[in-house]
């Protein structure tokens, strides 16, 4: 580390709390505009259901694929803050382009934009993560990172809505200011992040994506791959729960509550899980969060009034703060420090073809069965996902 005295180890590096205040900021833009973005799409521009879980999926998707190349560069070249710098900067230029939208193409076009932003930055920051945080901190770091990276998610619809109130429902106006908390991101991440020293710095360049080296990545580390792309085809995007909140009659302009309440639950969650996480076996908490999502999509699916509607999607947010944080400690923990950029890509890359499956299937069967069928797909994943947890995981239940 650059740091003269490192930290005790109760204590996190300042680089990784500067890294979660950028995530909040960033999420804090971009869920300003996914909060309302789904009504926007149907009830503005007129697109489908199965449209906008095409495009969602789609979305999720090209950022993480993104990632897997990103991440690589950031092993090759041996520096991670350029990339994110790059990654951070290009979401936060795309962000007018919601407001300026009259049709769908503005639309698809800035919401990829915005995602091969985040593919650009995403796996290495999350490698960035794992070089500042102790070895056996990493839970912690993690779930740090997320629970900050998720008040801004609780934040931005809250902002969302309490803007819709005050300017009489105008979206376009809400997306425009979306836009200030972006500028404020990048000045964090320019100038509160120091970068550690690389102990790898004189050893010769090697691709990370060339066959030798994706060859070093062991077995520990593709197990959790496996497990990851199955949590992913258990859990579509929560553009769904947007949708379910408009399905059972919540009005436009408090529909963006449903993911303040999803990502307050999940917020206030993240942190302790991943403490947790370091303390526990892995495939224990991974379990629990299924059996959580299990519930919170048979809720959902059963659900006829807003407070069904909202127990369901706090069980959600109770699912991601288990789960999300764990499984990139997971990664961390099973790959090579030289290779964590390209080890976090190719995670993510396998998930976001899961995304796109996911999303694409839940828009599908929304539209064609209705919402009950979209969620209690979910929980039938779910079950699917606890019993190949069960049987393959094993051996990664503490591969972090």
């Amino acid at each position: 580390m650059n740091d003269p005295k490192p930290p005790s180890p109760a204590r996190l590096p300042a680089g990784i709390w500067a890294l979660g205040v950028v995530s909040l900021l960033m999420d804090v833009s971009s869920e300003m505009i996914h909060a309302l973005l789904p009504l926007f799409m149907v009830g503005t521009l007129g697109m489908g259901v199965a449209e906008v879980g095409l495009l969602e999926g789609l979305a999720e998707a090209t950022a993480l694929v993104v990632k897997v190349f990103s991440g690589a560069i950031s092993d090759w070249v041996g520096r991670r803050k350029p990339l994110a710098v790059l990654g951070y900067g290009l979401a936060a230029v795309t962000k007018p382009l919601f407001a300026l939208a009259t049709g769908p193409g503005l639309v698809v076009a800035a919401r990829l934009l915005d995602r091969v932003g985040k593919g650009i930055r995403g796996a290495p920051r999350d490698a960035l993560v794992a070089d500042l945080a102790p070895p056996d901190r990493r839970g912690a770091a993690f779930g740090l990172r997320q629970a900050l990276d998720t008040v801004g998610a609780f934040a931005g619809p809250l902002l969302a809505v309490g803007l819709m109130l005050l300017w009489a429902g105008n979206i376009r106006a809400v997306f425009a200011v979306a836009v200030l908390p972006a500028i404020a991101c990048m000045a964090v991440l320019v100038l509160g992040v120091r970068e550690p020293a690389r102990t790898t710095a004189e050893a010769p360049r090697r691709n990370p994506l060339a066959r030798a080296s994706l060859q070093r990545l062991p077995r520990a580390f593709w197990r959790v791959v496996a497990v990851g792309a199955v949590f992913t085809l258990a859990r579509f995007s929560e553009a769904f729960l947007v949708l379910r909140a408009a399905d059972l009659g919540v009005a436009a302009t408090w529909v963006p509550l449903v993911m303040v309440a999803m990502n307050a639950v999940y917020a206030l969650g993240a942190y302790p899980a991943g403490k947790l996480a370091d303390r526990v076996p892995h495939r224990l908490l991974l379990t629990w969060g299924l059996v959580v999502l299990v519930v919170a999509d048979v809720v959902l699916a059963a659900s006829a009034h807003w407070q069904g509607l909202l127990a369901g999607v706090a069980l959600w947010g109770v699912h991601m703060a288990l789960t999300q944080g764990l499984l990139s400690a997971m990664v961390a923990g099973a790959a090579p420090a030289d290779l964590r950029g390209t080890a976090f890509g190719v995670f993510n890359l396998v998930s976001g073809v899961a995304m796109l499956i996911a999303s694409g299937v839940a828009g599908l069967l929304w539209q064609a069965l209705g919402p009950g069928w979209t969620f209690g797909a979910g929980a039938a994943f779910s079950v699917l996902a606890m019993a190949a947890l069960a049987w393959g995981a094993g051996g990664a239940s503490r591969a972090g």
